[in-house]
């Protein structure tokens, strides 16, 4: 017989997930009578391991063989915290960790639980809603571009439906200067196109003038790149988004700028005030030079990418808490947030600066961060990140969920994992921030989801341009990645659909998960489903904070409920070869249903 502790059931913990300073909490642990216990103690830890709180528990009553042993308490501060129990009985005093699902006694991990700000509140627009993300030279193009003050050197395609380039220069060097022109006006003119997968958050990726078709060198924070248009051309893009119901979150890239930038300026492009030609530049304290000027910090070894001092005053104003710094600037022409790029190597003092300035412009702006792992409890360059327990971002990018959907749809996983790795987020992620959470399937970062799941192959890039999925592996994908999107669009959280995806898009990693939209070449059946599943989110706008709970997840089958009240929805995925029989009930969507037989690679949505 082993102890019985469960922090995810409310019979061993409550409340469920995280806490509010002075808000009680209930613990509770059945021990086999066998153990003879006279004492347990709930043993609390800092974020940092130091001793915190030993709460004594009390016996309670004996049933079935097991003694109950529980005691109530509360936090007086926000904070990450860590908990294990020592129980003392007839062979002596003993430890007990976390092991998988299960208790293991001197062996294991501690246990999580987190107190929030009381007033830690996310926007309530971004709650339950369908982000789509447009990487903007690769969306629509809109007219002929403008090149004038365009960096150079560049390559501009003339055909849209071309290869990008992915070819090193004479330099071995990778540039990813080539451009198609998809500009603002082109993302206005299709933004009936966005509203109707069910579009509430329009993501774009870096807008700012830049040497690279990704945009994340930064070379001027304050104005758009000259091929997507001018700052009037954003606002009237914003404002076509706004009426039609949604808001536009933007890149924000602080890590690091570009070294051919105005504040930088390795190459002389902008004049003679960088901090690479200028010791007395104005930029200069923004970076860290070991030998003024040719070595300096970059980021991840990018010469490139120089990266900045976050705390640097001037940098701070800049970005931050200055008349017109760069948040205050985008806000003002229309944005309604920002995704932070790399937010894990933004410290939490810049973050908070940030937040509250953000939140002073527009009091229901959004902060998304990048985070590729469990946020709650992230340590990044030796320091516990403080996202939740700081009340600092709304959501983050939900990775783990892609990776658990894709370990299951691959037969890595029987779907305990995937449960588990669900369960987990919710008990460690505040609700609001669930709430918001971006569950993405795909990205600018990983390969297309199509591809991703029917072929991982990963090898060069010389492949990778040739390369495409046999007819055999594209229907594979295609049928896993129905039942991906409905995990995804039925999740807590708002699911993040990358630009063409919902087209049937192919691609490895990049540059190749970077081609332009396929206009009037789309898998139509894809397309007709990801706006099913954008209708049913607008329809049912209470899976933002619905209850969860897993019904099934064993043998290739999924079920879970996600509950309002007496309402509510069910969600069927079987990726078994086997036969499912579902109970009765009315079916919203469905792909692979015979009567009330579920079969292989089949979903289904029901009512109740």
């Amino acid at each position: 017989m082993r102890i019985l502790f469960d922090s995810k059931k409310t019979e061993y913990k409550t409340p469920f997930g995280c806490l509010v300073p002075g808000q009680n909490c209930h613990m509770a642990i059945r021990i086999p009578t066998s153990v003879k216990t006279t004492a347990v103690t709930l043993v609390v830890t800092a974020e940092n391991g130091a001793p915190f709180l030993q709460i004594p528990l009390v016996f309670g009553y004996e049933k079935d063989c097991y003694d109950l042993w529980q005691a109530d308490f509360s936090f007086c501060q926000p904070g990450l915290y860590f908990y294990y129990f020592t129980i003392t009985g007839h062979t002596g005093t003993f430890r007990l960790f976390k092991y998988g699902d299960d208790t293991n006694m001197e062996d294991g991990q501690m246990w999580q639980v987190s107190c929030i700000p009381a007033d830690f509140t996310t926007p309530h627009w971004a709650r339950g809603g369908v982000i789509y993300q447009v990487f903007p030279d690769r969306f629509f193009k809109s007219g002929n571009p403008d090149l004038q003050g365009k960096l150079t050197p560049y390559i501009c395609h003339e055909n849209w439906n071309e290869e990008v380039s992915w070819q090193p220069n004479e330099q071995g060097e990778i540039l990813n200067n080539d451009f198609y022109g998809g500009n603002f006006q082109g993302i206005t003119e299709k933004m009936d196109y966005v509203a109707s997968l069910g579009t509430t958050i329009l993501y774009l990726n870096p807008i700012g003038k830049s040497f690279s078709s990704h945009r994340y060198d930064t070379a001027d924070y304050k104005t758009p790149d000259p091929m997507l248009g001018t700052e009037a051309d954003f606002s009237r893009m914003c404002q076509a988004a706004h009426d039609r119901g949604i808001r536009v979150v933007l890149d924000g890239v602080y890590s690091h700028t570009g070294a051919n930038s105005l504040y930088f300026n390795k190459y002389g492009a902008f004049g003679n005030l960088g901090a690479y030609q200028d010791p007395n530049s104005p930029y200069r304290s923004w970076y860290n030079f070991q030998e003024y000027p040719n070595r300096y910090s970059s980021w991840w070894g990018f010469d490139t990418l120089p990266t900045v001092k976050k705390l640097d005053p001037g940098f701070v104003e800049y970005i931050i808490t200055g008349q017109d710094s760069v948040v205050a600037h985008w806000l003002r022409l229309g944005a309604d947030g920002f995704r932070l790029d790399v937010a894990d190597e933004l410290p939490g003092e810049f973050l908070r600066l940030l937040k509250q300035r953000i939140r002073e412009i527009k009091p229901d702006a959004l902060l998304i961060g990048e985070v590729w792992e469990d946020a709650s409890n992230k340590i990044s360059y030796n320091t516990r990140c403080r996202y939740f327990v700081d009340g600092v971002l709304d959501s983050v990018m939900n990775y783990p969920f892609r990776t658990a959907i894709l370990s299951f749809l691959w037969g890595r996983d029987d779907g305990a994992g995937l449960k588990n790795t669900v369960m987990t987020i919710l008990e460690n992620y505040p609700k609001q921030v669930i709430a918001c959470n971006m569950n993405l399937m795909g990205s600018h970062d990983t390969p297309r989801i199509l591809t991703a799941l029917a072929d991982e192959y990963d090898g060069p890039r010389e492949v990778l341009a040739f390369r495409a999925l046999s007819p055999e592996n594209r229907t594979l994908g295609e049928n896993r990645l129905f039942l991906a999107s409905v995990l995804q669009y039925t999740l807590p959280g708002n699911p993040s659909l990358y630009y063409a995806d919902e087209a049937g898009m192919e691609g490895g990693k990049d540059p190749f998960n970077r081609r332009t939209y396929p206009w009037g070449k789309e898998q139509t059946t894809l397309l007709a489903h990801y706006r099913a599943l954008g209708a049913l989110r607008k329809t049912h706008p209470e899976l933002a904070e619905a209850d969860t709970e897993f019904l099934v997840a064993q043998d290739g089958r999924l079920a879970f409920s996600r509950k309002w009240g007496c309402a509510g929805l069910t969600i069927y995925v079987n990726r078994s070869e086997e036969d499912w029989m579902l109970p009765e009930g009315a079916v919203l969507l469905s792909n692979n249903l015979s009567g009330k037989c579920l079969k292989n690679m089949g979903f289904c949505i029901m009512e109740g």
